[in-house]
């Protein structure tokens, strides 16, 4: 259980850097217990035990969390960097043609003009930045419009919107790699929305969302990590030695 753990803030700790990044935790339980005496039952005729003898036999990890709490927007000035302030997730179409979502907002258009991620996988909205006349500026608005201006035309153009989807347990969903998650049974269907309406947050361009990992939480919690693994080491060391003197007696 121990070794999960440090498997987990190892996890974070490599990821302090990745855009959009939320920090996992290993949630623990402990296991069956032998009941040697029952709470409640009778000491005497007239009297009953207020307490019973319950042994432990240890724990175990049942699951990691993710906490989606929103990272520090870091300015990047890239025209096609977006993060999201708030909640919400964008919407990425994956080759077998289902959608991932993720947090990450950097963004590139491809040779076609078609915005992708930095994997390559185009935006779900399906939006195009035309090549012919060339833009003079592409603008995304914190309600996902995105428009353009050119040198013969500075009247905006809208090309298309970015839409977020949000989900009813975010913490349900199913981590792919690549700053990516699939919708699960836990996470409840996307509730697809434009930015800043309806609990979604707005769009900020020209940033990018920062990991929520917090070195000095991370280092603390190795160390606990750390003594836990030695303790109980110990404690089995103890325990060994004390059954080789009732083997001798």
């Amino acid at each position: 259980a121990q070794q999960t753990q440090l498997d987990v803030i190892s996890h974070n700790l490599a990821n302090v850097s990745t855009t959009g990044f939320k920090r996992g935790s290993a949630q623990f339980q402990d296991l069956m217990y032998q009941n040697l005496r029952q709470v409640g039952a009778q000491a005497t005729e007239q009297t009953q035990l207020p307490t019973g003898l319950h042994l432990g036999l240890g724990t175990k990890v049942v699951g990691t969390s993710r906490d989606f709490k929103q990272g520090t927007p870091q300015l990047t000035s890239n025209t096609f960097d977006v993060a999201i302030n708030g909640s919400g997730f964008f919407e990425v179409q994956m080759p077998d043609g289902t959608i991932a979502y993720t947090r990450d907002g950097t963004f590139k258009p491809d040779a076609n003009g078609q915005l992708v991620n930095a994997s390559g996988y185009p935006l779900a909205a399906g939006i195009t930045i035309p090549s012919s006349p060339a833009p003079a500026s592409v603008t995304i608005d914190p309600n996902g419009s995105v428009s353009i201006t050119t040198a013969t035309n500075p009247a905006p153009t809208v090309v298309g919107t970015l839409m977020l989807a949000q989900f009813v347990n975010p913490v349900g969903l199913e981590p792919l790699g690549e700053n990516l998650y699939r919708e699960s049974a836990a996470s409840g269907p996307p509730q697809q929305g434009t930015p800043g309406l309806n609990g979604l947050g707005s769009l900020q361009q020209g940033y990018l969302e920062g990991s929520n990992v917090n070195v000095v939480q991370e280092l603390v919690t190795m160390i606990q990590t750390q003594r836990a693994y030695e303790m109980n080491s110990k404690a089995i060391q103890t325990s060994d030695q004390m059954l080789a003197k009732l083997a001798q007696l």
